[in-house]
């Protein structure tokens, strides 16, 4: 089960789980997450991999996470543009009060265009 709050659906994240420690999220791109520069806005790509990486961690039935943010980096590598944008995220070390999570988001041709990791709280 992936966690369930507003922001999540008002970007249209689509999630997809590859195994128990990977998922992979799609966002499809608006004109409204385009920078001046004509790229996708750092914000935007922040928020994915954050949301790509906190759901790694299976929701609880009702829908509410199961661990917040605690630190995030994120490395942009090229000004993303497209169609739409495609996380790869997965748990590299869980401990029982840490996880540990790495992204990779890329455009819409296969490009990597930012890489992420996040230490997340297991509340």
């Amino acid at each position: 089960m992936f966690i369930k709050q507003p922001l999540d659906e008002f970007l249209g994240f689509q999630y997809e789980r590859v195994d128990e420690n990977r998922i992979k999220v799609t966002l499809p791109i608006q004109p409204l997450y385009v920078n001046s520069v004509g790229v996708i806005h750092g914000g935007i790509i922040s928020s994915l991999a954050d949301v790509a990486m906190c759901n790694v961690i299976a929701a609880n039935e009702d829908g509410t996470q199961r661990v917040v943010t605690t630190d995030l980096n994120v490395t942009f590598l090229k000004g993303a543009k497209g169609e739409y944008l495609i996380a790869h995220a997965h748990v590299f070390k869980q401990g029982r009060t840490l996880t540990h999570a790495e992204c990779s988001i890329y455009d819409d041709q296969e490009k990597l265009v930012a890489k992420a990791k996040a230490i997340l709280f297991n509340s």
